[in-house]
Order: C-alpha cells, then structure tokens, then sequence
C-alpha cells in the first residue's frame, strides 16, 4: 500500500528535494556549498575598510588637497556603499561578504542614527530664529523675503546680500521686523530692539559677518551673522578651504572673547558639523539640528541638497526645534530653529 500511494502522489519518503521545505532545501545547499566562506573576501575587505574609514575620519590628514575636510564633508552619504555591497554579496552568494557588512551598519548607525530615527524636537521656544544665505544672483528677492517675512521667526539673518537686493528686503521685512541691521553683505532682522551691532574680522579684507545684541524679552543675546569663504574641490588641488579655515578660527576667537553668556550664531560656514576644520566654532557651541532637528537637515544645494553647510549654532541657549524651509530663490535652503532660554 506504501508503495501504492507513493506512485499516485508522486511522492517519495527518502527523496530529500520534495520532502523538505524550501528554507531546509536552502540551508542544505549553502551548508554543502563550502566556498560561501571563500567567495567575496575581497568585498568583505571593502566592508571592513568602509566601517575603518568612518570610525577614524578624524585622523585621514588634510595635508594634501585637504581630504579629511573634504571627507568629513559628505560622511553620511558613505552609508550608501552599504546596500551596494550587500547586493554585490548576495549576488556573489558569499557569507563573509554579507556578514561583515555588520561593522559599517554599526559604526554609520552609531554616528548618524539619532539623527534619522529619533525625532528630537519640542514645543514652543522662547526666541525663534531662521538664516538663510539669500544668494546674489537671486531673481526673486521680493518672494523670499515674503516667505522669510511669515516664517513666524523673531531673528532673521541674510547671507550675501547685494546694494541692489538690500532695499527690497528692507521694504518686505520693515512692518514685521521694526529692526535691523546690514553690515557687508550679512544683515540681521529683529522684532527686538538690536544694540552694540559691529562687524567682525573675519581675516577676509571685507565684511562678511557681525555681532550684534538682541534685547529679547527673557533676555539679551548676543547674536552672530557670518558667511565664512567658500570651498571648492578642483582636480589639481583638491579641497581648497584654506580660506574658510582662516576665517573659521577669527570666528571663533570672537565668540569665545563674547562677553554674554547667550549666544547664537547663525550663517553660512559652507562646513558640516563633522569637518574638523571648523573646530574652532564647533568646539564650543551646539548645532541646533544636532540637538533638536528631525533629519540630517541638508540645505544646500537647495535643488538636492547634500550638506547641512547653513548652521545655527547656540551657546547658553537650548535648542527644542530645528528644521529647514521651503526652497526659495536662492541655491541655499533657509534653516530655522527654535530656542529655550
């Protein structure tokens, strides 16, 4: 009967092909294939120098073409080697492969995992703040103005400001903003009353940033404007931030010399907050979005924006909020945030 009911199922009791499941079929191939283990070493070295490359970014040297700059710059977009090489992996069948992709996985999620998964922010805020470098060749300075003007912010600060550009802004933000002032090619905007306003050397021959006192209900802050030199990566030169490290450390000796003790700096440093080269600033303030914001925040270029370069930055201040806006004239996001005291 035995034999009966195999030939009409088709069925046979000692033929592991049909009898197991699909999964045990899979498991019995991989555990027979013995070079899953030898295949792929080359992309599990990949792997481990992937996860080497973000834990010890800090130590590649900026002496040629400033590279760790450079690097540190664009650090979070490393993780999408990540997925490239678990295709490559599994396509290759190797375990080692896959297996060590767990090294990169943890070391990326370890930097940048509280800035993707946890939603940071809070309610309210005593002082609301927005930069936003407004770019020179801005066709549409009346409807950026328009958008900063009801962005609800109690601070606003421009970057790169024109002679032309300067009185539209004036006109658009005058019945929201009753103060401000203009310095160079930065300027600030305020529903309190600004005090104690005065460039800062900035090591760049003309003025690109000020201080300023703004008389806030709960108290007075100091606030900074700046928009620090940009970089460029050239291929006979590499990253040329030469300039913008200079100005980056007069920056930040002008912070540390401010005399109150609430502080906000807000701008374009045309850095992340990774790059070593802007120690000088980074070392002794928070990033708002790194306290408060949801995301990475990237706001530049504002067409697909890859670097978080427009900072706002306190000192004696904490941050319950921080987000970017929506896009306007400008190459640049504007980036608000809002403030506890």
């Amino acid at each position: 009967m035995a034999q009966a009911y195999t030939q009409e199922t088709g069925q046979s009791g000692g033929d592991p092909q049909h009898s197991g499941s699909r999964v045990a079929l899979l498991l019995d191939r991989l555990r027979n294939d013995r070079g899953i283990w030898r295949r792929g070493l080359v992309l599990a070295g990949i792997a481990v120098l992937l996860a080497l490359v973000m834990i010890f970014h800090a130590e590649i040297p900026n002496d040629v073409g400033n590279l760790g700059s450079l690097l540190e710059t664009f650090l979070p977009w490393l993780g999408l080697l990540i997925p490239v090489l678990l295709v490559l992996g599994l396509v290759r069948r190797s375990a080692s492969a896959v297996l060590a992709l767990v090294l990169p996985v943890a070391v990326w999620l370890d930097l940048f995992g509280g800035l993707m998964f946890f939603d940071k922010a809070g309610h309210g805020g005593d002082l609301s703040v927005v930069t936003h470098n407004v770019n020179a060749d801005n066709r549409d300075p009346q409807g950026t103005a328009d958008t900063l003007r009801t962005s609800g912010a109690d601070v606003v600060a421009l970057e790169e400001l024109t002679g032309d550009a300067v009185p539209v802004y004036q006109r658009a933000l005058k019945n929201t903003y009753p103060y401000h002032a203009v310095r160079g090619t930065v300027g600030v905007w305020s529903k309190y009353r600004l005090s104690g306003t005065e460039p800062v050397d900035i090591k760049l021959g003309w003025t690109r940033a000020l201080r300023t006192t703004v008389a806030a209900p709960q108290g007075d802050v100091g606030v900074y404007v700046a928009h620090l030199p940009s970089v460029r990566v050239r291929f006979n030169a590499g990253f040329t931030a030469g300039q913008r490290d200079a100005s980056a450390a007069a920056l930040g000796k002008a912070i540390e010399n401010e005399r109150l003790d609430r502080v906000v700096l807000l701008g374009d440093l045309n850095g992340t907050m990774n790059d070593r080269a802007l120690a000088p600033v980074t070392s002794q303030m928070r990033s708002a979005q790194g306290a408060a914001g949801d995301g990475f925040g990237f706001s530049w270029p504002a067409s697909f924006p890859m670097a978080r370069i427009d900072q706002i930055m306190v000192r004696g201040l904490d941050p319950v909020g921080a987000s970017t806006m929506k896009k306007t004239g400008s190459d640049h996001l504007p980036v608000s945030a809002s403030l506890d005291f």
